[in-house]
């Protein structure tokens, strides 16, 4: 981090963080295969100081207010490293196959911070909570990278917004998930129904080869 808040990303090789950290290249190696790996090992530290620090405070909150103080409490955590992330965001966004590597980890990440905030992720609207999440993260930072006010009042007010947002996007997901309930239902009953038709064709298929067989040995 100390680095990246330097030098940009791209330019920053494994013998430099080696020698920032004090490490030999070998030791390092046993810790950390890559820089994207040294990043993943950031997020979790992040994640475990704000998962420590959830407490029950909140707990009869509405949901908005619990992921709220979570956001916040994460961009506490993250502002020692602020003008580091900002350098690592702006090189990963120029490189697809990076996008794809930090979504995923933003993905595991996304996970655990609505567990702390007590917002479940399992069903049908869990991959829609843990995706909007991500991108309404990304776009908080985006305006965190930009807010220098000691209260962060940008911030949450962007943050406030992305909430707002998010919850008129899941309730749409919901109505419309209940609405196709019965075309799903349908669906469903289509295919269970060729596979036993087929389970069905097959047994007959069996059961003609073997009267077959049995056929041909009677007859000889």
């Amino acid at each position: 981090m100390r680095l990246a808040s330097d030098r940009p990303w791209g330019d920053i090789e494994l013998t430099d963080v080696a020698h920032e950290a004090g490490l030999s290249l070998s030791e390092m190696r046993d810790l950390f295969p890559s820089k994207g790996a040294m990043l993943e090992g950031f997020t979790r530290m992040i994640d475990k100081i704000v998962i420590e620090g959830t407490s029950d405070d909140l707990v009869g909150e509405p949901a908005r207010e619990r992921v709220f103080d979570v956001v916040m409490r994460r961009l506490d955590a993250m502002a020692p490293y602020k003008a580091a992330l900002r350098r690592i965001t702006w090189a990963m966004r120029s490189d697809v196959t990076s996008l794809g590597a930090l979504n995923r980890m933003a993905l595991n990440s996304a996970r655990y911070m609505l567990a702390a905030a007590g917002v479940p992720t399992e069903g049908p609207l869990g991959a829609i909570k843990l995706q909007g999440f991500v991108l309404a993260q990304a776009n908080i930072m985006q305006t965190w990278f930009e807010d220098d006010d000691p209260t962060l009042a940008k911030t949450m007010a962007k943050l406030d917004r992305e909430l707002g947002r998010g919850e008129r996007i899941l309730e749409r997901a919901d109505d419309f998930r209940r609405l196709t309930a019965p075309l799903r239902a349908f669906g469903q009953a289509l295919m269970d129904g060729r596979d036993r038709m087929r389970r069905r064709r097959t047994e007959r298929a069996e059961e003609d080869e073997t009267d077959k067989r049995g056929d041909e040995v009677g007859a000889a």
